[in-house]
């Protein structure tokens, strides 16, 4: 007995030869245009120097003090992003935890009346 057709053999073939051909043609464009916009996505006004996507806006500010030390009182010149950044609280901690504070507060639950009248 076989192990199988020829047509079942054939589309495993297939496979592993799509395979080892990788990405097509169209795939690598998207890619390498994803990658371009990710590379690019903060770019300072001054200088131009461009930072990745997953950039904290504490490294912004960070080039804005080292590189750009006059505009360091107006950070939002070289990046928009850093319009409500705090120097003092760079990673938004204490940001959180007084938002956290000042959340929605549940509202208290009545004491259930009993019945006495039975």
């Amino acid at each position: 007995m076989g192990k199988g057709s020829n047509v079942q053999k054939a589309q495993a073939a297939r496979e592993r030869n799509q395979k080892k051909m990788g990405k097509s043609h169209e795939e690598r464009q998207a890619a390498t245009a994803k990658a371009r916009l990710d590379a690019t996505a903060y770019m300072c006004k001054i200088c131009r120097q461009t930072f990745m996507v997953n950039a904290k806006l504490s490294l912004l500010y960070l080039h804005v003090t080292a590189k750009h030390d006059d505009k360091k009182d107006s950070p939002v010149e070289c990046f928009d992003s850093l319009a409500d950044f705090d120097p003092a609280d760079p990673d938004g901690k204490n940001k959180a935890k007084s938002a956290a504070a000042a959340g929605p507060v549940k509202p208290k639950k009545s004491a259930k009346k009993k019945d006495d009248d039975l």
